[in-house]
């Protein structure tokens, strides 16, 4: 069986495998190739994932954003939206994802004036047989590159960051929840 490397992930991304378990690459066999991984035998189950990642930019564009002086209309409306359709198109976009029937697919921001920062939070939630991860981490990255195509004539050194995920629930493995 081929083996994930443990030595560079922190505790708390593994704190959801049990100590004896050793990690694996789901998506490879055991000769190395690649392979969708066969969820035919597992149970619906209500699973859901939240992802975050945050958007920085120079003052001059967060104020035209924040002012929604944008010439190109309202920014996180339309990145909003352009992370739930990613979301519901994750599976045409990530080889071995599932296409999941997604009951939930949200996007919310927060803004930090003082460091010019758009924070992203997607949110999915489906009742099926994997979990929603991806589609919530390609909802958040998907809404990030929207932000930066529509300001990007007012800061081309916008800093898409720290994309990750940030709590799931559901299935085998249960809740994780980073730090």
């Amino acid at each position: 069986m081929v083996r994930g490397a443990r030595s560079h992930l922190s505790d708390t991304t593994m704190s959801h495998i049990p100590a004896t378990a050793e990690p694996t690459l789901s998506h490879l066999d055991e000769s190395g190739q690649i392979r969708m991984v066969d969820v035919s035998n597992k149970a619906s189950t209500l699973r859901s994932a939240v992802a975050r990642g945050k958007v920085r930019m120079s003052s001059q564009a967060y104020k035209l954003l924040s002012a929604h002086e944008n010439g190109k209309g309202e920014v996180l409306n339309t990145a909003r939206v352009a992370g739930v359709l990613a979301a519901k198109r994750c599976a045409e976009l990530i080889p071995l994802c599932h296409s999941l029937p997604l009951s939930f697919a949200g996007v919310e921001f927060s803004l930090d004036d003082a460091t010019h920062t758009i924070t992203i939070k997607a949110t999915c939630r489906t009742d099926y047989k994997t979990g929603v991860e991806m589609e919530a981490m390609t909802a958040c990255s998907v809404a990030a590159l929207t932000i930066y195509d529509m300001c990007k004539a007012a800061d081309k050194g916008i800093i898409i960051e720290d994309i990750r995920l940030s709590e799931k629930s559901g299935g085998k493995s249960g809740e994780w929840h980073s730090n």
